[in-house]
């Protein structure tokens, strides 16, 4: 179990066991062959950089999950954002946020532009019948590896998790203010609090004020009033929605369906099909949306406009958490988070389930999922992804 090192304060990163160039590919290979939403990509990040390669420090993945479960926006893209800072700083974290994106960003341009030009996607209903419960077994085995690794046998740490967990598969959403609520519980009972200083405040200070001016030049003077409004809400979107998969989905069927009525229902459960069938961030779907609404600009926008306040909230406190990190209360403080983080991925995995396991067929999928990962080391997410594919094009038709 990760024990923290407390004797020191790190005030710079130190070599780099890797190149820059090493980490973009690494993360352009994820974003395109990633597939299982954001719980299997946290927990590939951690089997590749941390397990396997030993790029990156266990102490630097866990600050990177805390600090992902802090901020609002897709928890993935947020670590991927952290892991890039630690040796390489802002350059690294912009290449690897752009490298991570733009492959699932190209594929659901493209769906969205076979979708306006053929009337529909019929076959996908097929092709998601089977993938959706093949996802499940992917995000319930990367889910425990995770638990496992952060948790250990720390019974506080496992009551923590246990109540997040049950909390968030009963809700639905995850909540902020709990797993905020672990950090402090775990803090208080493993160290003496001390009062924390101003630097919290004068970075979200320092966030809200880049979110506005970033915004504000996003879109220039002569777009569209939809260009403005897809910028708008799905920054929103980005900036104040907490839980990413679970949470973002009903948000941003409220506002396209409801509010401003872009998209029909069957349109947008279309476009959740489309993220989950896609690598990459679950969150990409703001991208076929928007090319849906306003085509490619809009795409460019929406996800734009989606990702950008998730950037900007990981890279402006990261300097924080890699300078005092070490520190005995915020260490414990992290650790709370990180369980209660777990504990709403493990949540996760029963709502997403819910919704996808809905008959014999999609159950065996899973399951067959979840024993070809845990018996055969060598299994590939992908493969297992399009043979479930296949498999849905050929079942689907002959249950409906």
């Amino acid at each position: 179990m990760y024990k923290p090192h407390i004797e020191k304060t790190q005030t710079k990163p130190e070599v780099a066991p890797y190149t820059l160039w090493q980490l973009v590919l690494y993360f352009l290979k994820l974003g395109t062959i990633g597939f299982g939403g954001p719980v299997a990509l946290v927990g590939y990040m951690f089997r590749d950089l941390v397990e396997t390669r030993k790029w990156i420090s266990d102490e630097d993945y866990k600050d990177g999950l805390a600090l992902s479960q802090l901020a609002p926006g897709p928890l993935a893209a947020q670590l991927g954002f952290y892991l890039g800072y630690v040796h390489y700083g802002v350059l690294g974290s912009t290449l690897v946020g752009i490298a991570f994106v733009i492959p699932s960003f190209l594929m659901v341009v493209a769906l969205g532009w076979a979708y306006q030009q053929f009337g529909g996607l019929s076959w996908m209903q097929a092709v998601f019948y089977a993938v959706g419960s093949s996802v499940i077994g992917i995000i319930t085995f990367s889910a425990y590896k995770l638990t496992i690794k952060t948790i250990g046998k720390d019974k506080v740490l496992w009551v923590i998790f246990g109540i997040v967990a049950l909390y968030t598969a009963w809700s639905e959403t995850e909540e902020i203010l709990l797993i905020l609520g672990a950090g402090v519980i775990y803090w208080l009972v493993k160290s003496p609090p001390k009062w924390p200083s101003r630097t919290n405040a004068s970075i979200f200070s320092l966030t809200g004020e880049s979110l506005t001016h970033a915004a504000s030049s996003a879109v220039s003077g002569g777009s569209s009033e939809t260009l403005w409004e897809i910028l708008i809400f799905f920054a929103k979107a980005g900036a104040f929605v907490f839980g990413s998969g679970i949470a973002i989905v009903p948000f941003l069927f409220s506002g396209v369906v409801k509010e401003h009525q872009w998209l029909t229902d069957n349109q947008f459960l279309d476009a959740v099909a489309v993220a989950m069938i896609t690598p990459g961030p679950v969150v990409i779907t703001t991208g076929f949306i928007g090319y849906l609404v306003a085509g490619f600009s809009g795409a460019s926008i929406a996800a734009l406009a989606t990702f950008l306040p998730a950037y900007l909230l990981t890279i402006i406190p990261a300097p924080f958490f890699k300078k005092y990190g070490r520190r005995p209360g915020i260490v414990h403080f992290v650790t709370g988070v990180t369980a209660a983080a777990s504990g709403a991925i493990a949540g996760a995995v029963f709502v997403l389930g819910k919704r996808s396991i809905v008959d014999i067929p999609t159950l065996i999928f899973a399951l067959v999922t979840l024993f070809l990962l845990w018996k055969v080391k060598k299994a590939s997410e992908p493969v297992i992804v399009l043979g479930a594919a296949i498999m849905g094009l050929i079942v689907y038709p002959l249950i409906h």
